[in-house]
């Protein structure tokens, strides 16, 4: 896809957490260029003297009729705290759409036969539930409603269940059981009770192998969105290199989507 770089006018800046903020994106000029769930921005960070490359932000909603991108951001070092000290009407330069998305539309090599998805799996969590937004959106305007499975440690720690209870069934679990169920969203109940024909998941890296063990097992087609650190966004400094069946791999180029049976998990 066309890779595009713009200067986009922050709209709103919402803390939705204490360490997550939300920035709603416009561009006044012209339409948003196309952009695939699971494929994210590269971020100049303006002003500092300690950020000298941009950072990678995962596209997490894109709202055609407002012409408005959504970036769903932790707040841990200096380039994230300048970008949550904007506000509306600050400019925001950004490199997009990078990388490969989430299959869609289906099938992929492996997935089930287009009109055969009848029942995918979305599962998140911390800031990895961002990219799941936007493709839990796209699979409802596709005619397909999407489970969302979202894990967190606490109640508070759960983010934009609002947002997601517009595309499908949310589930939620939290390490100390104040809100959904109790435990690591692999022992969440669903599970076991029923079947999935597909796995989209992003968050931790232990928590989407357990994901990818359980597809596995269960021989559900499996889509993990890595976070490995990422500096150029272009596959050209290889510091974002995964080891892969297929050899190794730039996450920023070649992901950040990959089918967990291609990844090393496994073995």
């Amino acid at each position: 896809m066309k890779k595009y770089i713009l200067d986009l006018t922050v709209k709103e800046s919402r803390r939705v957490h204490e360490r997550y903020v939300l920035l709603r994106l416009a561009d006044e000029q012209k339409p948003l260029p196309e952009m695939l769930p699971g494929q994210f921005a590269e971020v100049r960070v303006d002003g500092s003297a300690t950020t000298f490359l941009r950072r990678p932000i995962s596209i997490c909603n894109v709202d055609t009729k407002q012409n408005e991108l959504w970036l769903l951001m932790a707040v841990v070092g200096d380039g994230t705290r300048w970008m949550a000290t904007l506000k509306p009407g600050d400019k925001l330069n950004c490199v997009l759409p990078l990388g490969n998305g989430f299959t869609l539309p289906y099938p992929a090599k492996g997935a089930p036969a287009n009109g055969d998805l009848k029942s995918p799996l979305l599962i998140g969590g911390g800031v990895g539930v961002a990219p799941l937004l936007y493709l839990g959106a796209q699979l409802k305007q596709n005619g397909i409603e999407p489970t969302f499975l979202l894990g967190a440690r606490r109640d508070t720690d759960l983010l934009l269940l609002d947002e997601f209870s517009k595309y499908g069934r949310v589930l939620v679990t939290t390490e100390d059981g104040s809100a959904g169920e109790k435990g690591f969203v692999t022992q969440h109940s669903v599970l076991a009770e029923e079947r999935f024909d597909s796995i989209m998941t992003c968050g931790p890296t232990p928590m989407m192998k357990a994901v990818a063990r359980y597809a596995h097992e269960k021989n559900i087609y499996c889509e993990a969105s890595l976070e490995n650190l990422m500096a150029c966004g272009l596959g050209a400094c290889l510091c974002c290199v995964e080891k892969t069946k297929k050899g190794n791999l730039c996450v920023c180029k070649d992901g950040p989507v990959f089918n967990t049976e291609e990844l090393l998990w496994l073995d």
